[in-house]
């Protein structure tokens, strides 16, 4: 394992234009981005001009005119590339609903147009470009997409899950999602692909603010996993896991006219964005003894992005409206607050139990691939059988952590456990069952020696009517 370097959170910032509601509406901007300095300024609305703008720097600022592509290779870029080299990262986007967060994430990705795509589908196209220009080294890649809807943790890419699944956390494995499905992808339409269904099952409403507000916090996980051999002759693995976050944005009741289930979901989704801000105030305040992670389900898949093995960026989308005052600065502070959070990233390098994984990945992979089903579509040319091959072999899962097998032997360990303290139950209701049958003989004893009764009528009164079990 590397040296553990400590490095801060990146704070980008990045400003949406007016909406064509705003402008209709003749808001006024209240928002400047200078670029080059890398500092946002917003003015109050409500004062006297003769206030001074409230100015607050960060690593970069984005004003309204930022491209995509400019977007990505300044910030996502070199993140990207270090996941590629074996260390952990997280881009998150953070704001008030209808700032642009989903947009900078994924952008639009059905538009055919490679300027509109988000940070998301061009993670997908660079992790496979360096595949494809590494042939020295084998690799695997996995996605999974899951979303926190109302508390509860949803898979994305299974239509067949019937309940939540649930958080869990191992000594040496981390925390982790019990039952998500991590599948395996080799091309950027596959990626695409499983990008889209996702998008599909997530969950949106329509409100005032937006007319397609996400209801849930989405993470697109990539874990990308490398092998090659070492001047040792031996196998060097090294994983990288990439989490790409869509927060769903805080809310103010009064703008966006939440009522019935829109107003539960605003409530769950303010909870834990209130919980994200307490985690980021007590990492950065040298008093606080303890980081509320478990506080909700978002920070605690969070954890190891905030002040944890991990590289991570934070995004705070704005808007520059004046009607957005508030939310606009109680964003812009808690992101030049997160600033001063250090993380500690490694390269996970040379672990066997994942050298081990990605070996039999690639051969699971690749034997699928060759053998089973590709001499039959070879012979018989059917088409319907090729779209077949497809389909099964998207599908495959990756084998499942090794530590899996320590979780199974120790569920296992507690299912043995669950039954003895359930026999040990029943025995305890018979001995007390017996005690007390014994107690209601004894009785009898002595009111037939005060009353004793006829050979045929003893021992008839012990028992209740109709429990035809114990006349016998």
């Amino acid at each position: 394992m590397e040296a553990k370097n400590i490095e801060p959170v990146r704070v980008v910032a990045r400003c949406r234009p007016l909406l064509s509601r705003e402008i209709q509406e003749q808001r006024e901007p209240i928002v400047k981005v200078n670029q080059e300095q890398g500092e946002i300024s917003i003015a109050n609305p409500t004062v006297s001009s003769n206030e001074d703008p409230k100015n607050l720097s960060f690593d970069h600022v984005f004003g309204p005119d930022t491209s995509q592509s400019i977007i990505y290779n300044e910030i996502a870029f070199p993140l990207v590339d270090s996941v590629l080299q074996g260390y952990n990262g997280t881009i998150f986007a953070y704001g008030q609903t209808g700032a642009g967060k989903t947009y900078t994430m994924q952008g639009n990705i059905n538009s055919g147009s490679e300027e509109t795509k988000g940070i998301i589908p061009r993670a997908i196209k660079q992790i496979f470009s360096f595949i494809e220009s590494t042939p020295e080294k084998q690799f695997v890649v996995r996605v999974s997409f899951l979303e926190i809807y109302n508390e509860q943790v949803q898979d994305l890419l299974n239509k067949d899950q019937k309940s939540p699944l649930q958080i869990r956390e191992k000594r040496d494995f981390g925390i982790y999602v019990e039952g998500l499905l991590s599948l395996p992808v080799e091309s950027v339409a596959e990626g695409y692909q499983k990008l889209v269904i996702g998008n599909q099952n997530r969950t949106i409403q329509q409100t005032r603010m937006s007319a397609m507000s996400s209801r849930s916090h989405a993470i697109f996980s990539v874990v990308v996993e490398s092998s090659e051999a070492g001047p040792d002759r031996k196998a060097h693995v090294k994983v990288g896991k990439l989490n790409l976050v869509d927060l769903a944005g805080s809310e103010r009741l009064s703008k966006t006219g939440a009522t019935g289930l829109i107003l539960r979901e605003a409530a769950c989704i303010n909870k834990s964005l209130t919980v994200l801000r307490n985690i980021i105030c007590a990492l950065t305040d040298p008093r606080a003894r303890h980081v509320p992670y478990r506080d909700s389900k978002l920070t605690r898949l969070l954890q190891d992005s905030l002040g944890g093995n991990t590289k991570t960026v934070m995004i705070a989308n704005i808007g520059p409206a004046d009607w957005n005052y508030e939310e606009t600065l109680s964003t812009l502070r808690l992101a030049y607050r997160a600033k001063s959070i250090m993380n500690k990233p490694t390269i996970n390098e040379d672990l066997k139990d994942n050298q081990e994984e990605v070996e039999k990945s690639k051969g699971q992979l690749n034997g699928f691939q060759g053998e089973k089903l590709g001499a039959e579509i070879a012979k018989e040319g059917d088409g319907d059988k090729r779209q077949s091959f497809d389909e099964e072999r998207k599908m495959i899962e990756i084998p499942a952590d090794p530590v899996d097998a320590e979780r199974q032997r120790l569920e296992e360990t507690q299912k043995v456990d669950d039954e003895k303290k359930i026999l040990k139950e029943e025995a305890s209701q018979q001995q007390e069952g017996m005690e007390k049958l014994k107690e209601k003989l004894e009785e009898k004893i002595v009111v037939e020696q005060i009353l004793p009764q006829k050979p045929h009528e003893q021992g008839k009164d012990l028992f209740p009517p109709g429990n035809e079990k114990f006349e016998k």
